[in-house]
């Protein structure tokens, strides 16, 4: 997909120009509108337009058919469409086109179907470049065969490299399909059938127009219709502005002026027409992003009936632990000279029965961390350079299971979190009650949250309840507990932070959720890592992978 988008062009590097392009062509087209059309006679087309809900209806209906019948010619291609993955992506293109410059939106309806179906990238783009040249010659033979004379005013000798270069391009896209269609079954060549669909596509798509112009106060025929349809249509192939703003109206102008109109009213029925257009594509488009399920963005959130992996199935039916074997309560620390020792000296020696191991993950401190955490009775591992708290997490729990641990369990060196209460946290995985239990402040104590915090835990907690579908009342809390199970298959996928990652990760996995009561006390030394901009930068991604790769 990246390798895609970099082919069409659509750069990081070249985003900012490409979006001030876009904006500045929009403004001089807007521009030039306001300047020359008739205020009075605009209203009054829309006044028309809302006092004629028959009409209204027909042109959106219309429309509404027009791409149906596109979606339907693309799935006799591409027979492993689905009717709506084939309509998300006709219409997530429609609308993007009306949003982006430079006709952008087309990769995107390719890009929309290698994302939500096993669809290749080459049949997906050889059968939508197929489908817009068929469209093109579709409607230009329609506009030569019902008005010859009006096509010949408004294009005259253009015509000749017009069809040149969609001949060229029609040639050039056969035969990429065709090739594609030799080496997967995948995908079919365009027949008649196929044909046919689009063409009455663009009849469809023309009653849009007519009925826009009445509303302007154009008496035109059908055949005129189409005629307007394939001039503003054609002209957009080259549009600069998103929506073609400016390019559709001057085309849609100079194709009423050939048939005998004024240039004032076919400016408004112009206007109206593609504001309406206009309105559809977005709202449609707008609903293609984010269906079919999963949706352009992807899940958004976990299924709702989620398997269990074999991991968690034998978690299930785990009894109570075996005693002797150890518990492994292990912290990240960076820089935590004044509160490690403290933390350590805080730790339970046993719990019911089990010992409990300390471990020190020291993820490239500079101070006496790891010195004062190795005189305190601790195994420190220290790294050579800072990884990251998501790394250090990830390290935790895989050194963890070299301990053949009943439970494992982690938490901040900070002193913000009790090392004491560690037997609450552990009682439900000793049980055999959960496999994964998470100390919630919010359920026990809370000594001092400063407000802006309490508040970024409030929010982050409910999107995390919302993109697991369960029960979470403190998704950022740094004091959490493993079965053995769960500590093996537990997958962060960046090393910046874990909170949200593991907990959908797990839950995903089918392991058992639980919380308990903490007390939680703000830290008196140190300094929080957590940097809002990186988080957003590097959470955010890594979560919708989360929801995308279970």
């Amino acid at each position: 997909m990246k390798s895609f988008l970099r082919y069409i062009g659509v750069k990081l590097t070249t985003r900012r120009s490409v979006i001030i392009f876009a904006v500045i062509s929009s403004v001089f087209g807007i521009a030039a509108l306001v300047t020359v059309i008739d205020g009075a006679m605009l209203r009054n087309a829309v006044h028309s337009a809302l006092n004629d809900p028959v009409g209204l209806t027909l042109a959106t209906g219309a429309f509404l058919v027009a791409f149906l019948l596109r979606s339907v010619a693309w799935r006799r291609i591409v027979p492993g469409l689905t009717l709506g993955q084939s309509l998300a992506g006709v219409h997530l293109a429609l609308g993007a086109n009306h949003v982006l410059p430079l006709r952008l939106g087309e990769p995107l309806r390719v890009a929309s179907v290698v994302r939500r179906t096993s669809t290749s990238l080459d049949v997906a783009a050889s059968s939508t470049l197929a489908l817009r040249s068929a469209d093109i010659i579709c409607v230009l033979g329609l506009a030569w065969i019902l008005a010859p004379n009006a096509m010949q005013g408004v294009v005259g000798g253009w015509i000749v490299p017009v069809a040149a270069v969609l001949g060229l391009v029609a040639v050039g896209s056969g035969i990429w399909l065709a090739k594609t269609a030799r080496a997967t079954s995948s995908v079919r060549l365009p027949g008649p059938v196929t044909l046919g669909l689009t063409a009455v596509a663009w009849l469809f798509e023309a009653v849009l127009v007519w009925q826009s112009a009445s509303w302007a106060g154009l008496e035109i025929g059908f055949s005129d219709a189409v005629v307007v349809t394939t001039i503003a249509v054609s002209a957009q192939i080259v549009a600069i502005a998103p929506s073609g703003i400016g390019t559709y109206e001057a085309a849609s102008v100079a194709a009423y002026l050939a048939l005998g109109h004024d240039s004032e009213t076919a400016l408004v029925a112009a206007v109206a027409a593609h504001a309406l257009k206009t309105l559809y594509s977005l709202i449609a488009g707008g609903i293609a992003v984010f269906a079919p399920s999963p949706g352009f963005l992807g899940r958004l959130r976990l299924p709702r009936t989620i398997g269990q992996s074999p991991q968690a199935e034998v978690a299930r039916r785990r009894g109570p632990a075996e005693a002797g074997r150890p518990i492994v309560l292990f912290m990240p620390a960076l820089n935590e000279e004044k509160a490690v020792g403290k933390c350590i000296r805080r730790v339970p020696a046993e719990i019911a029965g089990h010992p409990v191991h300390t471990l020190i993950i020291d993820d490239g401190s500079t101070d006496r961390t790891a010195q004062i955490a190795t005189n305190t009775g601790a195994e420190v591992v220290s790294f050579g350079e800072t990884r990251g708290l998501g790394a250090g997490v990830r390290f935790g729990l895989e050194h963890a299971m070299t301990h053949n641990p009943v439970a494992v369990a982690f938490c901040d060196a900070d002193e913000e979190y009790p090392p004491e209460e560690l037997e609450n946290l552990v009682t439900p995985i000793l049980e055999g009650e959960a496999d994964y239990v998470v100390g919630s402040r919010f359920l026990g104590t809370i000594e001092h949250m400063r407000p802006h915090r309490r508040l970024g835990n409030i929010v982050l907690t409910k999107l995390v309840a919302f993109l697991s579908r369960t029960t979470v009342t403190d998704g950022q809390s740094g004091y959490r507990a493993f079965s053995p199970e769960a500590a093996s298959s537990a997958e962060i996928i960046h090393d910046f932070n874990y909170a949200q990652v593991i907990t959908l990760d797990l839950i995903a996995k089918g392991f058992r959720y639980q919380e308990v009561g903490i007390t939680y006390r703000f830290r008196t030394s140190g300094k929080s890592f957590i940097k809002l901009g990186p988080y957003l930068r590097r959470v955010v991604p890594a979560v919708a992978r989360e929801l995308n790769t279970t």
